[in-house]
């Protein structure tokens, strides 16, 4: 992590280790750790932010015995269903916390389980769940506006009331309009934007493909260039690009 950001990161220690494997510990050992900090937060009056990444439906697939009726190590059914149990678990524990009432929750995808796929960009692999929980006086429903994970946070904060300025990319999706819907997919090599039905993949030495969507059968179908539609797809890119090489997506003191 860069030098001039100023965080923690909190290690946990062998004794608090139940279960591990290649990838790290289980998800209950961190979820345990993150009610600790939180906790201990509390107890001395300080607001916490905690970032927390999970990695039990990671391969080998090896998570602790007994917590799930499918056997530890026998496929990424198993593990998403012991993910799934730990985060409930999680939650369950942070209800009964005295924090838990001033406590925001926000759990999101980072990807699907493969990037690859027989297009040159999977479209349907890059649909991720996310949700904001524990919002107060606020009503739950379910959002299907086409959006990325860079909106996520600009929602929270229309959802918290909060007035401010920044520069970040996302847009908060409750107040997008239906020409603002778009969602950015991408692996190492390539990069796209999809609007609607419409997709443009940037890919190696400067190659553009546009493509027809069909989200029934997550088909791509070949179609002329649109120029318009790949300046705005090499601009998104570029611009962000450009901004971070030159500090200029960092917030004004």
């Amino acid at each position: 992590m860069d030098k001039s950001i100023s965080t923690t990161r909190t290690n946990i220690e062998d004794r608090e280790v139940s279960f591990e494997n290649a990838w790290g510990v289980c998800d209950e050992d961190i979820y345990r750790k993150v009610i600790k900090e939180a906790d201990n937060a509390h107890e001395t009056g300080k607001p916490f932010f905690d970032f927390v990444m999970t990695t039990s439906n990671h391969k080998p697939y090896t998570y602790p015995e007994g917590k799930i009726d499918i056997p530890s190590g026998s496929g990424r059914n198993g593990a998403i269903k012991y993910t799934d149990y730990a985060i409930g678990e999680f939650l369950k524990t942070a209800r009964t916390k005295p924090w838990f009432t001033n406590t925001v929750f926000v759990i999101m995808s980072d990807h699907c389980a493969s990037s690859a796929g027989r297009w040159e960009l999977d479209v349907q692999n890059y649909h991720i769940p996310a949700l904001i929980y524990n919002l107060p006086n606020t009503t739950p429903h379910k959002i299907s506006k086409l959006s990325s994970q860079i909106d996520m946070f600009p929602t929270l904060f229309g959802l918290l009331g909060w007035d401010y300025t920044s520069n970040l990319f996302g847009l908060d999706i409750l107040k997008m309009n239906p020409e603002d819907e778009r969602a950015f997919i991408g692996n190492y090599r390539k990069l796209g934007l999809l609007k609607e039905d419409r997709v443009m993949i940037l890919g190696d030495q400067k190659t553009a493909n546009f493509y027809q969507w069909k989200s029934e059968d997550n088909s791509l179908k070949s179609v002329p260039i649109d120029n318009d539609f790949l300046h705005i797809t090499i601009s998104w890119y570029q611009v962000s690009d450009y901004l971070y090489m030159n500090n200029g997506l960092k917030a004004n003191n």
